[in-house]
């Protein structure tokens, strides 16, 4: 019998309180694998109700499991991992906030560098990342650039990831089975642009 071909990595996103961390939680028991979570959130101390949270979460996860605090560096822990592992980094969401104030050009490359980590990493990778952009516009800059900035690259890795799950209300829709792939199309250019572009 010909074994199929395990999924690499895998993206599961949805809205807050979707189940979206129970998801990833449920397919990385199901790899059969040791796992290692990446938690990606920092953890302040003065804020009651974030470390209730962090501990709703780690209460859920089994004591075999092994944990990595990764608050910015993602690409380099995904690197040194060994290949019979499934590593579960939950989430980009709390990445992004550690890295939010990037200047554009640095954060295309720390976006880049993390993309072409997960498609060369070698262990299986489940990815949480958090659908923020179904309600109203932020009204403030910084609260834009996050929405924008987590939308775009939850996008890119869903481009390449083997499977992408979206989680709304507890259950889990299959996007890569169910969904039509929506390639990103750039703007046209117009005379105009081409001028201020060479301005």
């Amino acid at each position: 019998m010909i074994t199929p071909p395990r999924k690499r990595l895998i993206l599961v996103t949805g809205s807050t309180k979707s189940g979206k961390s129970e998801w990833a939680e449920t397919l990385a028991h199901q790899s059969a694998q040791p796992v290692i979570y990446v938690a990606t959130a920092a953890q302040p101390q003065n804020d009651p109700e974030w470390q209730t949270r962090i501990s709703r979460h780690q209460q859920r996860r089994p004591s075999t499991w092994s944990t990595l605090h990764v608050p910015v560096d993602l690409a380099t822990t995904l690197l040194i991992q060994p290949t019979d592992v499934c590593v579960l980094i939950d989430s980009l969401g709390s990445w992004l906030t550690n890295v939010l104030e990037q200047e554009p050009s640095q954060w295309d490359l720390t976006c880049q560098n993390l993309l072409q980590t997960l498609e060369q990493a070698q262990c299986q990778v489940i990815v949480v990342g958090e659908e923020t952009g179904w309600g109203v516009v932020p009204a403030y800059p910084l609260g834009r650039l996050f929405r924008d900035r987590l939308g775009t690259l939850v996008r890119q890795i869903a481009a390449i990831a083997d499977q992408v799950y979206l989680v709304s209300a507890g259950y889990a829709l299959n996007l890569k089975a169910l969904g039509t792939y929506v390639p990103p199309i750039e703007p046209v250019q117009t005379p105009e642009s081409l001028d201020s572009n060479r301005a």
